[in-house]
């Protein structure tokens, strides 16, 4: 933002259930006050109301709309912000009684979506979301579309405006769905030709350290920044774990409890790179005091995509910020719940060794340890096996190249193919 620029200022509402704790309120609004922040909002107050179901009118009850809109009223408030999804229903009448708009959880993190997106494609799918959540929203979000349509231009049968502005609306959601189509054919001839590499992809909740994760193992430029929803592009780097031959590691949107169904669906490359991946890393902030709740949003989410049955090693991340008792406890219980992890840190020297150990022990697993004799001057194949896989044994007999090396299946068949003697070995 500009600092020019006058910020939204915002009030935030709660409404947990009564027997929520109050550490755990404390923390949902400290993540919607985050998201907030996010979105360019100024945060000055909260609002929240325990409620066992909510008001089929406006949500929060009779009463708390009044202290609400004097809350409003003393921080000269432009928006309220609820951490819960409104009805349209709802929306239009809170709007009435505050006299300021009302957002939900799902449209600030639309509008965080929106903001970020930098891939042509991200962008695609943030519009595809926004026009699914707007579709059923026209009457709130465009007052003027409720009237019969009429004027120069617009005579006609009687027909509502709202309801042509809906077909426009399919229409640019059937044309968004095309586009989306056409580079997710794209992606499938990409994932073709690297379907020999050992591709990991990484998920987890917003701001656990995914990017920071693939920056220092890549050693690219990644964009990380300590902001919920830093970023929302996929983004896959060529990682070397010197051992058993480079990995694609890809960076895939974090997660967040109560993510929009429909946002969901409409991320279809990040769900299609867990779905293509050999190996999921689930980075988890180890020092947040809802790591739990994280964990398990983030396992709904993967379930509701249907990809909770790809492998999984949990990436404990951030160990750095946590005590030496608590440390162990967390690999104590890590240890019980008897999932492959390992626990990292980007700020200590070798916080990631673990990682990378995880890695190229995975890798190895798929890997096929053989002996072949490769004619002196065949390079281009010495070559890939270095390229591709680990060599772990090199000597020179009669004229010829023997190694024992670990390749992929697919080196090793056109190895076979090409007419060269390929044995099994065992591994060194």
């Amino acid at each position: 933002m500009k600092s020019d620029e006058v910020a939204e200022r915002a009030v935030l509402v709660g409404a947990p259930p009564p027997d929520m704790s109050q550490e755990t309120v404390d923390e949902h609004l400290e993540e919607l006050a985050r998201l907030a922040g996010t979105a360019g909002a100024d945060v000055r107050g909260a609002v929240v109301q325990r409620l066992r179901r909510p008001n089929a009118s406006t949500f929060i009850g009779k009463g708390k709309v009044e202290r609400l809109a004097q809350a409003l009223r003393e921080h000269d408030a432009t928006l309220a912000i609820f951490d819960e999804e409104l009805t349209p229903a709802q929306g239009a009448n809170l709007e009435t009684a505050l006299g300021v708009r009302a957002l939900d959880r799902t449209e600030l993190i639309l509008d965080i979506f929106a903001l970020r997106a930098r891939t042509s494609e991200a962008k695609l799918q943030v519009e595809l979301a926004q026009l699914q959540y707007l579709r059923t929203r026209l009457k709130r979000m465009w007052t003027h579309l409720s009237r019969e349509g009429g004027g120069i231009g617009a005579r006609g049968p009687g027909e509502q405006q709202i309801e042509t502005d809906r077909r426009l609306i399919d229409r640019r959601l059937a044309r968004l769905r095309r586009k989306l189509d056409h580079i997710a054919r794209a992606r499938v001839t990409q994932r073709r030709a690297r379907s020999e590499q050992f591709t990991v992809a990484l998920t987890g909740y917003t701001n656990a350290g995914k990017s920071s994760i693939l920056r220092a193992l890549s050693g690219s430029d990644v964009f990380v920044e300590d902001r919920l929803f830093a970023t929302v592009d996929s983004a896959t780097r060529v990682c070397d774990l010197e051992g058993p031959g480079p990995i694609l590691l890809t960076d895939t949107v974090g997660f967040i409890r109560k993510l929009p169904h429909h946002l969901v669906a409409s991320f279809r490359a990040t769900m299609e790179e867990l779905a293509e991946s050999d190996l999921l890393l689930h980075v988890i902030d180890a020092s947040s005091p809802s790591r739990d709740e994280q964990r398990e949003a983030v396992e709904e989410v993967l379930a509701e995509a249907g990809v909770a049955d790809r492998p999984v090693i949990e990436v404990f991340n951030k160990v750095d910020r946590l005590t030496h008792e608590e440390e162990r406890a967390l690999r104590e219980r890590a240890a019980a719940d008897g999932r492959p992890h390992v626990l990292t840190s980007i700020m200590e020297e070798g916080g990631l060794q673990p990682l990378r150990e995880a890695l190229q022990a995975a890798m190895r697993a798929r890997l096929e340890t053989v002996r072949v004799s490769l004619p002196a001057g065949d390079g281009a194949r010495l070559a890939e096996a270095y390229r591709e896989g680990e060599v772990l044994e090199r000597a020179y007999e009669a004229g010829c190249v023997v190694i024992v090396a670990r390749v992929p299946a697919g080196v090793a068949g056109r190895w076979r193919e090409s007419g060269l003697v390929v044995e099994r070995a065992d591994a060194a």
